[in-house]
């Protein structure tokens, strides 16, 4: 099909590079751009316990009722419809807080799109109490609710949308049954809040964001809810005896400040370093069997956090007995806001389950891959996958063979804290340059045999294409443990270690000790001339970090320990240390993405992609 073809059928002005034309159906039956964009400003809500929250509508003015899509959120209803071009995240003016997405798309396409501000947020009566907590949850069921049988402007149909904020609290609304929404498509997920802010038991300043995006009237420890005054104030001092914790004047402000009404959310952060029931509500994995809705999680391959993990663990999640289905699908493009890069595939997902338009989405395999470096295919997990050891050697070196020779001194770096030095010290090893193209498809764990001369440490992997020309490909692949919390055997599986995170266990200084690191899934070729290279450290601070004098707690990333620490890596044949790699031999051609358009140059979706 010609470009000029498919636009004139589908009423789209691009065709989507991730469509298939083996998938694609009913092209013409399309909802169309042919309604204008009707605006209802603070329109009340009223949840269960009479409190009264406002939300914006935007619904088509030709059309009494529409399908309704709801973008939950605590950044702010108004900001999410303030246009000023497509912002990447260079721009001076990003704001990641624009995540509702591309309303006037939608409505314009006959739906009715409303943006709620939950309680506490802007106008609306009540406390915030911090994000996705069971609060909130309850209170997206009721506006849910509201929507499919009093909002004036609903056909009775609901479902939830948007990416990040607006993806991860629509599984956990779900799971709590509303009975008017028919399907959810997060298009950023995790099912593991707690190491979403604490990756590997690693704590991280990137929830501290959260004060400035979440414009609150009355904001609320969710710790206060949890336990009495005094209880809290002693659990505060207690937090402060970590000296990673009480070294920080960051960190002070919000200790000192009674009642809590500062940096609420991250103070709650920081008052709960384990897995406990602050973080367990919020945590989607605990909930699988409770989601009953057909659901379309999509992640990108995000080069820092854990974003590609948590999508995998729920399709394979036999608990999920609904209708899912997963796309990772950006590349190397970068973040863009207003996200729109998936409003193709979104109108096929929500035409499909809102409109009774078979569009073929449900009959596309179930799992969709964007391989870098290659394109679209259909398949995860991959049967046919080789795990390979890549192994650490001296020199710096990674092979693919074992080390010969045992009893070999160990490799070190120290880690300074940052009140001493700005220095970050790492070991970085390297491989061999592809001689042919390899492809790594799936999840990675690293084995990593170590001793540190502390009680406690951060241990942070980055994998990396290196091309042809030496240089970093942007997109690494990152994992992160901190060395007090052990593996659990039993639960562990290839490419997915699981570790206690409820309970500290003190390292034996001195000791040496076998760390099984998950590190993010990768979906890579490998091109002749390229490379692999590894990188261990104990800091990994944002680029932004060095240049700033403000906002210096946004930009720290892992929070680093406030003693210097000596780390000994040992990788012979005695301690062999080696990444596992999941490689992909030759593939067929019927898994690989068939475009629906062809013979057209520079054919995209709308937008870029974001890295999560």
């Amino acid at each position: 099909m010609k470009l000029e073809e498919f636009k004139s059928l589908t009423g789209l002005e691009k065709a989507p590079v991730y469509w298939d034309r083996r998938y694609s159906k009913n092209l013409d039956k399309l909802s169309k751009p042919v309604y204008t964009v009707a605006k209802e400003e603070d329109v009340l809500i009223t949840l269960r316990d009479g409190c009264k929250i406002y939300c914006d509508i935007y619904h088509p003015a030709e059309i009494e009722k529409a399908p309704v899509l709801i973008a939950w959120t605590a950044y702010g209803k108004e900001m999410q419809a303030m246009r000023h071009g497509s912002l990447p995240g260079s721009s001076n003016y990003f704001d990641h807080s624009l995540e509702a997405g591309d309303m006037d798309y939608f409505v314009e396409r006959g739906y009715t799109f409303i943006i709620p501000d939950p309680r506490g947020i802007g106008k609306s009566e009540g406390e915030f109490l911090g994000i996705y907590n069971p609060q909130e949850q309850e209170d997206l069921y009721d506006t849910i609710e509201w929507a499919g049988t009093e909002c004036k402007w609903s056909n009775g149909k609901v479902a939830l949308t948007g990416y990040s904020y607006f993806g991860i609290i629509q599984p956990l609304a779900a799971a709590l049954q509303p009975p008017h929404l028919v399907c959810i498509m997060p298009l950023s997920y995790t099912d593991d809040y707690y190491q979403h802010g604490y990756y590997g038991g690693v704590g991280c300043t990137y929830m501290n964001m959260y004060w400035e995006l979440c414009p609150s009237n009355n904001p609320v420890s969710w710790t206060t809810k949890m336990m009495g005054e005094e209880e809290m104030k002693q659990l505060m001092k207690d937090v402060q005896k970590d000296p990673d914790i009480g070294i920080n004047t960051y960190f002070a402000k919000m200790f000192n400040v009674w009642p809590p009404k500062y940096h609420t959310f991250y103070l709650d952060y920081l008052l709960h370093p384990q897995e406990d029931d602050f973080w367990k509500p919020r945590s989607m994995k605990y909930k699988y069997d409770q989601l009953k809705v057909p659901t379309y999680f999509k992640c990108g391959w995000a080069p820092s956090g854990r974003w590609s993990a948590p999508v995998f663990n729920a399709m394979n999640s036999d608990e999920i007995t609904a209708y899912k289905r997963c796309g990772v699908m950006e590349g190397y493009n970068g973040m863009e806001l207003p996200y729109r890069f998936m409003n193709e595939e979104m109108l096929k997902w929500y035409d499909h389950w809102m409109k009774d338009v078979d569009t073929g989405i449900t009959e596309e395999p179930p799992y969709k891959l964007n391989i870098l470096g290659r394109g679209y295919r259909y398949e995860y997990p991959l049967a046919r996958t080789e795990y390979k050891k890549l192994y650490l050697h001296t020199f710096e070196e990674l092979r693919w063979e074992p080390a010969a020779e045992g009893n070999l001194p160990p490799d070190s770096f120290t880690h300074r804290p940052p009140h001493i030095t700005n220095r970050v010290e790492s070991l970085v090893y390297t491989s061999n340059r592809f001689t042919k193209p390899t492809e790594f498809t799936g999840p990675i764990e690293l084995h990593l045999f170590a001793s540190i001369d502390s009680d406690n440490a951060n241990f942070i992997a980055k994998i990396w294409q290196i091309t042809q020309g030496g240089t970093r490909m942007p997109l690494c692949r990152t994992g992160m443990l901190k060395a007090c919390y052990k593996l659990d055997k039993e639960k562990s599986e290839i490419g997915r270690p699981v570790h206690d995170y409820s309970e500290v266990h003190p390292v034996t200084p001195g000791e040496i000790n076998e760390y099984v690191i998950e590190i993010n899934p990768i979906g890579m070729v490998f091109d002749p001339g390229t490379c692999i290279q590894l990188e261990i450290k104990a800091m990994d601070n944002y680029e932004a970090q060095a240049g700033a004098w403000q906002a210096k707690m946004d930009h720290l990333g892992p929070i680093p320990s406030a003693n210097t620490i000596n780390y000994k890596i040992y990788r012979d044949k005695d301690y062999p240390s080696h990444i596992l790699m999941p490689h992909i031999p030759e593939t067929n051609g019927e898994l690989w993405l068939q475009p629906i358009v062809t013979n057209e140059i520079g054919v995209g979706a709308s937008g870029k992609g974001s890295t999560h």
